[in-house]
């Protein structure tokens, strides 16, 4: 009995000894791994001058809009002009029936029958002064009636443009919308949402000289600064910029529009491309800078893609040696083996 306790605790004792090294030996290898350098290719980056060019998109409009409609309820008798026609300031473009416009003539020539009337009358002491003052405010009042409708009876355009739209026909009562839409095109503009921290760069009369539109691929048109406005919106934090652009009738409002402002040059350090590295789940970027043969976790912000480089705006210095290579092994603080 005592010989089967012996045999059974020596059992034991060996069983306690293999777990006691299988354990020592699995430490041991993962400190070993944690030591291990990883190879890694460098870059080091530089400072230059770098152009601050920013882009903008935005929706042609023209430079002028014109409505063309009555002051009050009429028939239209004739429209003399179809959207797309040139039309000249002042130009007859819609002619509306005159029915009203010979009744009024009519009350207004009875009222001026009857203010000379009483005119006479008053001169010769039959007419009292408040009598000749109905009489003359009478007259006015329909005289202005008169020369409203006159006014109204043939509708002219108040600019030189393009008729974009055409809202009635012939014989059509007016009853709201414009009837015809005049839209001044050998200029027009674009309204841009620009950030405040530009707000001191840009000034009225400055040039634009990279416009481009998708329905000119290839080709880029001018412009310039025509309009700053004076306010930030405190929601979006930018501001509003009209720039104007010399047309030829050719940009079309509707038409979209990208603005590149070109705000000088900042020195600025460029990183390669492939040597940063976009944390997974958020919008962070970051690099692994080189220092005394260990990688350190650098968060950059980033500028504008220039070729296969960034600029950066902060978190390396130019002289800073950049992994490019072997990133996905790397922790902060890691042993590195330049390659």
């Amino acid at each position: 009995m005592k010989k089967i306790l012996f045999v059974a605790m020596a059992v034991m004792m060996v069983m306690a000894s293999s777990c006691t090294k299988q354990k020592e030996t699995a430490t041991t290898f993962k400190t070993n791994e944690a030591l291990e350098a990883v190879n890694v290719k460098v870059n080091k980056v530089e400072a230059r001058n770098v152009a601050q060019l920013v882009e903008f998109t935005s929706t042609v409009t023209a430079n002028k809009v014109q409505n063309v409609a009555p002051q009050a309820p009429m028939r239209i008798r004739k429209i003399n002009v179809e959207v797309g026609d040139n039309v000249k300031a002042g130009q007859v473009l819609v002619e509306l029936d005159m029915t009203n416009l010979s009744t009024q003539k009519l009350q207004l020539d009875n009222a001026k029958v009857e203010l000379d009337r009483v005119q006479r009358l008053f001169n010769a002491g039959g007419a009292s002064q408040s009598a000749l003052d109905q009489a003359t405010t009478q007259y006015n009042v329909l005289n202005n009636q008169y020369n409203n409708l006159l006014e109204n009876a043939q509708l002219k355009s108040p600019i030189s443009g393009v008729v974009t739209a055409r809202n009635y026909d012939a014989g059509d009562l007016y009853g709201g919308q414009p009837v015809l839409v005049v839209q001044q095109m050998n200029t027009v503009k674009l309204l841009l949402s620009v950030n405040e921290q530009y707000y001191k760069d840009v000034k009225v009369g400055m040039p634009i000289e990279n416009i481009s539109l998708d329905a000119f691929p290839g080709e880029t048109f001018r412009g310039r600064v025509s309009i700053v406005h004076p306010t930030v919106d405190e929601s979006s934090r930018t501001f509003n910029v009209e720039v104007k652009i010399e047309n030829n009738e050719r940009v079309r409002p509707g038409m979209f529009a990208r603005v590149t402002l070109n705000f000088g040059e900042v020195n600025r350090v460029l990183a390669p491309d492939q040597s940063i590295v976009k944390q997974a789940g958020s919008g962070e970027r970051y690099v692994y800078v080189v220092e005394g043969g260990k990688a350190y976790r650098r968060t950059i912000e980033l500028g504008r893609r220039i070729g296969d480089q960034y600029e950066i705006i902060s978190g390396i210095n130019s002289g800073d040696v950049v992994v490019v290579f072997g990133q996905n092994l790397l922790t902060d603080g890691r042993d590195v083996n330049v390659l």
